[in-house]
This record gives C-alpha cells, structure tokens and sequence, in this order.
C-alpha cells in the first residue's frame, strides 16, 4: 500500500506531503483546487506521460516520490525481485522527476528505471479509476483478468497448463522448422559440418594442452642453457670439492656438539636443521629435473607442430580447448540431426501434433469455465451497477475464439450499456468517464478479496450521484477499504463521511502567486469540512449538525 507521497513543484503544488494508511482516505475540496493534480502526481510516479508543462513556473524541475510498504504482499515483492527492484525493509520507493527542459528521470528505490519498466511496475501496484484514458476497463485485453480473478484458482490453475502446453508446443514447432528449413541446403551443411568434426576429432585437444605444450617447447628450446644451470647449481650445492650441503652439515654438528654445554644452541639449531632437509630435498629435486632436461630435436618439432594444429582450431572454432570442444559437440548434435532428418521430423511432427491436441483440450476446459461463470459474473457487476443510481444498465461478458496464447484461446470483452432500449456495445468505446468509474467501482465490490493490486484510487466516482445513490456507492467503497487501500476523490458528503482518514485540498494565495496544499483533518475540522459539501460555501448549524449524524453513522 501506498504509505508517502511528497510532491514539489507541480503546478500549482509547491510543496506537499501526505501521509497514508490502511482502509478508506478521503480527499475532499473547493473545485479548482488541486485535487486531481494529486491524482496526476501519482499517475506520473507510476510511469504517465511526461509534460514540461507540469513543472510549476519559476521550478527547474517538479518531483513526485511515493513510498509503498509490500510487508503483507509478497506476490509483490516477488514480481519486484523478478525485475531485479531492490527493496529495504519491504519498502519501495518511486521518484519521477520532470525537468523544465523536457527531459524526465524515473528512479525505483534509488535505481534508474525506463519508463517502461515503471509502467510494467505501476500496474501491479495501484489500480487508478478516473476519468482518464488509460485507465484498466479502457483496454479490452485486460478484461479477460478481470474475469478470471473473479472466478480464483480454478482458471489460474488451468491458465498455467495451457502456458506450459504452448511452451511445449512452440518448442517442438522450432525443432520442426529447423529441420524443414535446414532441407534447402542439407547436403551442403552436412559436408561442412563433417569436415568440421572430422577436423576437431583427429586433433583430439585437451582442455589446457596449447599452455602446456608451450611450456613444454619453451624448454625443448633452451633445453641445454637449463642443463648447465641445473649442473652449475648441483655442483655448487652437492657435488663440488666444498658444497653447501657439506658446510651446513658440519656447522650443526659443530653447534649440536656446543649444545651439550648450552641448551640455548639448541634454539638456533632447529631452523638449521630445517634449512638442512629443505636443502636435500631441493637437492634431490633438482638432480630429477637435470636428468629430464634433454635437447631432443624430433620431440621439438612434434611440439611446435601440435602447437601450430591447436592454434588453428582455435582460430576456425573457439577461444580455447573447452570452446573448441563444445563447438565439436554442438556440430555433432546438428549433423546427427541433419543425417536422420526424416526420422526426426516424423517423431517430432507426432510429438507436436500430441502436444498441441494436449493444448486444445487444456484450452477447451478453461473456456467452458469462463462461459460457465462469465453469466454469474455479469450478473453481480449488473447488481452492483443498479445499486450505483444505473438502474437500467446492462453488462455482458462476451467470449470470443481467438489463437491460443498463455491466456488461452479466448477473447473476453465486456459490453455495456447505461440505458434503457438501447442494446449493449463494448464498454471501452461508449462508457463515460463517471460510467467507467461506477462500472470499475461496481467490479472491485463484486471481486473484493479476490483480485486486484493493493491500492484503488477514484477519482469523481460521484459524478451525477446524490441521495440514496450517494450512500450505496459510500457503502460500496467502505466494503472495498475492507480488502483494499482505497483513496478517493470526492465532492459528497456520505462518501466523505465513511472515510477513516480525510485530507482537505486548499488553494491560496501568497505574494501573488497561488499555491495548492493538503491537510489532515482532526475530527472537529471533518465536521466543518462535511458541513460545507452539505450546505455550500455558507456553513450552518444545521448542515454541521447533519455533518455530525453522518460521521456518527459511521
């Protein structure tokens, strides 16, 4: 939910903050004063179209960030960590930056973000119902959800099977295009890739054989300067007339015999008895090496040959051995595939047709599913909307075949329609912007707790509503708040009065330049505030103490 939204320099917003919590928000105020801007600062956080215009004049840049807390929604905070979002403390924060330039800078918990991405984000996030273009009911492919997350599990259920089957399916289709395309020029292929094997096979490289055999041929090179240096360090450590070893074998036997009459010896002993074995064994050691250390003309032209053959494959197939292994493995899968291409497309084409009759079948049982509860469904929508002063509307659910894709193999679309003698026609194309708003408010009541991102924000739900139509959509969105966090946007009092949180929007003015600010409302204020959407501009004891019967209901 959302819990923080700053704004600083948006039109006529200089700076604001409103602090927001569970259940119902209320904003209230005088027309004109601001309050769909706040509904513009959220959409603009959540990735809305970006207009210089927007930035307060005299501003270099205006700034919306929102705060949402996803501690009780880990569906969220795992399609968050699908996207690669960092959160702390279960805490996410959007910032969307304007510049008076034009240009615009989106950040999600201190990460740059496209706009895309926060788009992709915003729709999981909050539910916007306004009178705005993009709003959900607006786009026709998103009302295939709507139905499905009223029906639950059983259709999310068969949704799945039906993306793992079309994955199946498309797999096999590749493999079979693959095969078919790769007919054109087969033989061709087969010759090349043949070649190739036969090429990589006789070398038989071995994973670190081209360093290995370098250092080898570095040797053979200089094989006889090595001997003499191995020669030269043996005589002077063990073989000479005078020989390291010899000397400090007589200086500890020297100071072992001086160690009878001063224990402290003792103590200078032990490193040079160390330093004693550590010279036998370097010694030994080298004396080993003096003996493997030959000028071998023939095993010096093998080696540079065997060198030359793996630098080659290097250059035609891979970086390294281990590249050139895996090109070798990748062309024998392919010509393996190409030299029994009839036996492979046989199988593959009867393992496709298998899967895609799988596919159908999965497709049909979620149609009959969503034909099945798709009446009930527009029935309680058509309830809800005759309880929101719509009397007489009418909304169907109509489901269409279309290709099979990870949604299946339907197109759902609801029809719609306000009044009486007049037949149903898509909602997206007729419905007013109050309409939508009640339609919208009339699916979430009938989806409560089943569906829908964490946060509803409607703005003019009341459009053309009074009385007893006023109450019933209060009512309506007290329920949602149950379920939901619902912020709403409001000039009626009974819808005011249901809210557990009420912000005044106020627009001033100061040295001539206008200003718009949000306030929370202690309980006395709410009083006056109701009183005023009652009465007018004109508060009366009457319309306060009709205020207090309304928050006393509540």
């Amino acid at each position: 939910m959302v819990i923080e939204i700053t704004v600083e320099n948006l039109a006529i917003i200089e700076q604001t903050q409103i602090r927001l919590g569970p259940g119902f928000t209320v904003l209230t105020g005088e027309t004109g004063a601001g309050k769909s801007l706040l509904v513009d600062a959220i959409e603009l956080a959540l990735g809305d179209r970006a207009d210089s215009d927007l930035v307060r004049a005299g501003a270099s840049r205006a700034s919306v960030s929102v705060v949402f807390d996803l501690s009780d929604q880990p569906v969220l905070r795992e399609k968050c960590h699908e996207l690669g979002i960092p959160m702390e403390d279960n805490l996410l924060y959007i910032q969307r930056e304007v510049f008076a330039e034009g240009r615009s800078q989106c950040r999600v918990s201190g990460k740059l973000t496209p706009v895309a991405g926060l788009k992709q984000l915003g729709q999981i996030l909050v539910d916007m119902h306004g009178q705005h273009d993009h709003q959900s009911l607006l786009h026709p492919d998103r009302h295939l959800g709507f139905l499905d997350g009223w029906i639950g599990e059983p259709a999310s259920s068969l949704a799945a099977q039906v993306a793992e089957k079309l994955e199946t399916v498309e797999q096999l289709r590749r493999k079979l295009n693959a095969i078919r395309s790769g007919l054109r020029d087969r033989e061709q292929k087969i010759d090349l890739l043949t070649y190739q094997v036969n090429e990589i096979e006789a070398a038989s490289p071995q994973v670190g054989e081209l360093e290995t055999l370098e250092n080898q041929l570095s040797r053979l090179k200089n094989a006889e300067k090595l001997a003499l240096a191995a020669t030269g360090a043996l005589e002077a450590l063990s073989t000479g007339e005078t020989t390291s070893v010899d000397l400090l074998a007589a200086s500890i036997r020297s100071l072992e015999d001086a160690a009878k009459l001063d224990d402290a010896l003792n103590a200078v002993l032990e490193p040079l008895r160390n330093a004693f074995y550590s010279l036998e064994d370097g010694v030994r050691e080298l004396r080993e090496y003096e003996s493997s250390v030959q000028s071998d003309p023939e095993i010096l032209e093998e080696t540079a040959a065997r060198i030359d053959t793996l630098r080659k494959l290097r250059r035609k197939y891979g970086d390294d051995e281990a590249a050139v292994l895996l090109f070798l493995e990748n062309a024998q899968s392919e010509l393996a595939l190409l030299t029994n291409v009839e036996e492979n497309e046989a199988d593959i084409c009867e393992k496709l047709a298998l899967a895609e009759a799988e596919l159908v079948q999965t497709c049909q049982e979620l149609t009959a599913l969503r034909k099945e509860k798709a009446t009930e469904f527009a029935n309680l929508v058509e309830e809800q909307l005759h309880d929101l002063a719509m009397e007489r509307a009418l909304f169907e659910v109509r489901i269409e075949p279309k290709v099979p894709d990870i949604t299946g193999a339907d197109k759902v679309e609801f029809f719609f329609t306000a009044n009486a003698g007049e037949p149903v026609r898509p909602l997206a194309k007729i419905a007013s912007g109050g309409e939508i708003s009640r339609v919208m408010l009339g699916i979430k009541t009938a989806t409560a707790g089943k569906a829908g991102v964490p946060t509803l924000v409607f703005d003019e739900v009341d459009a053309g509503l009074g009385g007893r139509a006023a109450a019933v959509v209060a009512l309506k969105l007290e329920q949602l708040a149950q379920h939901y966090q619902v912020l709403v946007i409001s000039h009626l009092p009974q819808i005011a009065s249901k809210a557990s949180a009420h912000f005044r929007i106020e627009k001033t003015e100061t040295a001539g330049r206008v200003r718009t600010s949000v306030r929370s409302l202690l309980l006395e204020e709410r009083v006056d505030e109701i009183g005023r959407m009652i009465s007018g501009a004109q508060l009366s004891e009457s319309a306060k103490q009709a205020a207090l019967e309304l928050l006393g209901a509540h």
